[in-house]
């Protein structure tokens, strides 16, 4: 089923939001599996719920934790297949992981939702930029990507890369001197996917695209990842391209591009966007609903899509992120004006910004720090008048 249209010009862009919100489970409690419409609930989450709150990111002095996810079930005959994806399996995460992935860890810095928060990635030891430094391409053949992962599935907080900060760590976003959650807009908890940006990308907020007619939004490219783990903020992931969908966000183009880790059980049968609803029926219905709804609990406009909201197949995917990635080059070696971007790296060989590891300042030591406490509010379900009908 394709995914819904988005609004005609002189339609409103408003969609109704219920006079009052249902408390939803608190932070860390997985989302329920009752309803028909929603993939995100239909399996039985709980699994990969609680994985998402112990799996434990490898940091400059620890390994690779093993995740284990106990198996799932559904009476939902709609959404069997993405249930059996679903379904927990345990793995090793130092034996599935590439040697790549392996050679990248994080440093926590401040307690989680905090503004002191923020997560530095390492390699070998030494600090670097999941801006600049990480390779876009994860082989030779340029068919397998890396990933940063910002934000786990299923969490609230938002997190990204930091454009304006030496070595761009991850760091939750402020917005009036206050950290930013997204809401819970039912009956979806949290984000979808494990969310996150591909590095040596830059969405140029100079070039306006031919067919969006709307310029970049000055971010690194964001990445929806489908696969079954939880992963954790600062995760370097390899994955492989399905698709692309165009959001129009306050004017700009936000590519959203779909993608799966290869180490995935699935990701064998999914190598475009047709493959996703084959496998997971629904579920890029459901991402098209989440980016157009979510921001209305706060009380802005529901965001349009290009293309009427169609997904992208894996050849167009593939020519956004190669547009993107001659941006980022442009970026790095100073074609085009960095504004506030931090652009400080030290591997990019032809950037007049390269430095050396000894002319870095010291970063404060890894903290394992508890997080502090969210406010109740972030836990509520909005209920948005024609979502997931």
């Amino acid at each position: 089923m394709p995914p819904p249209q988005s609004p005609r010009p002189g339609q409103s862009q408003r969609r109704g939001l219920a006079s009052h919100s249902g408390p939803t489970p608190a932070a860390g409690t997985p989302p329920p599996p009752w309803s028909q419409q929603s993939l995100l609930f239909s399996a039985d989450s709980s699994s990969a719920a609680a994985a998402a709150a112990k799996i434990s990111p490898p940091t400059a002095a620890t390994n690779p934790s093993t995740a284990q996810l106990r198996p799932g079930s559904s009476s939902i005959s709609r959404t069997a297949q993405l249930a059996r994806h679903l379904q927990a399996r345990s793995y090793t995460t130092a034996n599935t992981t590439t040697k790549m992935a392996s050679q990248y860890t994080v440093r926590k810095v401040g307690a989680p939702y905090t503004l002191d928060h923020r997560v530095y990635i390492e390699k070998d030891g030494v600090p670097v930029s999941p801006f600049h430094d990480i390779p876009l391409y994860a082989n030779q053949e340029q068919t397998i990507l890396n990933m940063v992962v910002e934000i786990p599935r299923w969490t609230n907080a938002k997190l990204e890369i930091s454009k304006d900060e030496l070595l761009n760590p991850i760091k939750q976003d402020i917005k009036k001197g206050k950290l930013r959650y997204v809401r819970n807009c039912f009956p979806h908890k949290g984000y979808l996917w494990n969310y996150g940006a591909f590095p040596q990308t830059w969405e140029d907020p100079n070039a306006i695209h031919p067919e969006t007619k709307a310029k970049g939004d000055n971010d690194p490219l964001d990445v929806c990842e489908i696969g079954e783990l939880v992963g954790y903020t600062g995760q370097v992931k390899q994955v492989k391209v399905l698709g692309v969908m165009a959001l129009l966000d306050e004017e700009e183009t936000d590519w959203k591009v779909i993608v799966i880790d290869v180490n995935d059980p699935l990701a064998p049968k999914l190598n475009d966007v047709e493959d996703v609803e084959r496998h997971l029926p629904g579920l890029l219905r459901a991402t098209n609903e989440w980016f157009r709804i979510y921001k209305i609990p706060d009380g802005k406009p529901e965001n349009q899509f290009a293309f009427t909201g169609e997904c992208k197949n894996k050849t167009y995917a593939m020519d956004v992120v190669r547009e993107c990635s001659e941006a980022w080059e442009k970026l790095i070696t100073g074609k085009t004006a960095p504004g506030n971007i931090a652009t400080t790296n030290l591997t990019v060989n032809h950037s007049a910004s390269r430095v050396s590891p000894d002319q870095l300042p010291p970063l404060p030591q890894n903290q394992e720090l508890p997080p502090a406490p969210i406010d109740a509010s972030i836990d509520k379900w909005f209920f948005i008048s024609g979502a997931s009908s």
